[in-house]
């Protein structure tokens, strides 16, 4: 196997998420085939329907029918929203095969989340369906939450919030929602392994970007082709 079919893109928020899956689309679809076993690729990342959700509360508020999942201050009313949003990506996953049983034969498909919290990814994995988990690999992109933090202010553009490049969020947002971490005791902090969702092993490789390697493509370049060289070679044992 040299394609890896479905990649979980996870990590603080900024940790170098949207930068990794932007580099990817600048790449010829030969040469990232070759060096980073990714091929053509569609992109599913929840930040579309976060921000959808604070659109949509927004029309109601304007309406006069009153907000109904977040509030004023745009934090939301209920956190099983979260899962909501997971189970939102999965659906679109599993639509996106019914329309074509053999998308995945030349495709790959990128889902892209960031998630805090005690048990913030260790959830987020349950309300995936087995027709993710059984073609997923994990890829983390590690920073601390300072890091995440001091980058999380340096990519705020006002004019782009509803960017996934450039979309931020206020400082105590991110302490709220962010500070807490799981991936250390879910990776029990190797660099790579496996990972038991739902009874399956799902394959896990991690990417450190601390110091930052994401803005300089050959950095970045050479980070990526090694943790993707190592999840290919991880699903293939596990196969």
């Amino acid at each position: 196997m040299n394609k890896l079919d479905v990649i979980l893109l996870i990590g603080r928020p900024a940790a170098g998420k949207s930068e990794t899956i932007d580099f990817l689309k600048r790449l010829p679809d030969e040469e990232r085939l070759r060096d980073y076993h990714i091929a053509p690729f569609e992109e599913l990342d929840d930040f579309l329907y976060v921000w959808q959700t604070f659109e949509n509360d927004a029309i109601r508020q304007s309406m006069g029918l009153g907000r109904r999942d977040t509030d004023d201050a745009l934090y939301f009313l209920d956190d099983r929203i979260w899962d909501f949003f997971i189970e939102r990506i999965d659906l679109d996953f599993r639509k996106r095969l019914a329309r074509d049983p053999l998308f995945l034969e030349g495709h790959t498909v990128m889902i892209e989340f960031a998630r805090g919290g005690d048990n913030g990814f260790a959830t987020a994995f349950q309300h995936l369906s087995d027709d993710v988990l059984s073609r997923a690999s994990i890829l983390y992109i590690d920073v601390s939450f300072e890091e995440s933090l001091r980058k999380n202010r340096r990519r705020y553009r006002p004019e782009h919030a509803d960017s996934i490049l450039y979309h931020s969020l206020e400082d105590a947002k991110v302490e709220r929602y962010y500070r807490g971490n799981d991936w250390a005791r879910l990776s029990e902090e190797h660099d790579e392994g496996f990972i038991t969702v739902k009874g399956r092993e799902v394959p896990f490789a991690v990417f450190h970007n601390e110091p930052e390697k994401t803005l300089d493509p050959d950095l970045l370049g050479a980070a990526l082709r090694d943790a993707t060289g190592r999840l290919v070679k991880l699903f293939t044992r596990k196969g």
